[in-house]
């Protein structure tokens, strides 16, 4: 059995304390010496801190230092309160959260109602939700997924640990008379098929023209009036 290293178990601790955001192991693995067992190094930081008030959490496939959930009420009164969604923020984001990747229009038909472009702004300020890529159908409209803030937020390890219907159920969110056949769809994190990468410009464009087909994307005539 390999001896770990204290000085690169001391390194990840500095590397993740300086860190802004989640890292990956590839780039944790790029500020130590090589041939140094990242994977191993990381199981050596989570098991030090598996009993102190922060621990080294698994977010998607990255890593970063979190406060201990069960002190929580501690930090209560540093917390800052994010601005309350709305019940049909809350529904869409849910509906991208289980069905994504999903265009507006998809989200549209499982809700039942639009989606105004308010509700979708709320959640890309947010940061819980991304832009994932275009649509290979007519019109090529924009598909929609939840981001690594929203793993963080919620303390997922990834999409795979978001509640079943059993525990959605026991939570109170679900009625327990549900129609015949209902089900809460497993989420596909992975690329789809049918599903193109955003186009450079694209991030230029609001929201809400990215989804209108072509023929009805504003003039510039529209955007000057």
């Amino acid at each position: 059995m390999t001896t770990l290293d204290g000085e690169h178990i001391r390194m990840v601790e500095a590397v993740l304390f300086a860190a802004e955001e989640p890292l990956d192991a590839t780039s944790i693995a790029e500020r130590l010496p090589q041939d140094v067992e990242v994977g191993a190094v990381l199981e050596a930081v989570r098991a030090k801190y598996e009993q102190a008030g922060f621990h080294l959490v698994k977010l998607d496939k990255k890593y970063a230092f979190r406060s201990a959930p069960d002190l929580a009420h501690v930090l209560q009164k540093h917390v800052v309160q994010q601005r309350r969604l709305s019940k049909a923020a809350l529904e869409t984001l849910a509906i991208i959260a289980y069905h994504q990747p999903v265009t507006r229009a998809e989200i549209e038909d499982i809700r039942g109602v639009s989606v105004s472009k308010g509700t979708l702004d709320v959640l890309l300020e947010s940061e819980w939700v991304r832009m994932r890529g275009r649509r290979r159908v007519p019109g090529r409209p924009v598909t929609y997924g939840t981001s690594q803030e929203f793993l963080d937020h919620f303390g997922l390890e990834s999409l795979k640990d978001l509640p079943g219907l059993d525990e959605l159920k026991a939570a109170g969110l679900l009625d327990d008379r549900l129609p015949p056949g209902f089900s809460v769809p497993d989420p596909d994190p992975d690329n789809d098929p049918e599903e193109d990468p955003l186009d450079a410009d694209d991030e230029f464009l609001d929201p809400l023209e990215m989804d209108l087909p072509d023929a009805e994307q504003p003039s510039d005539e529209d955007l000057t009036a």
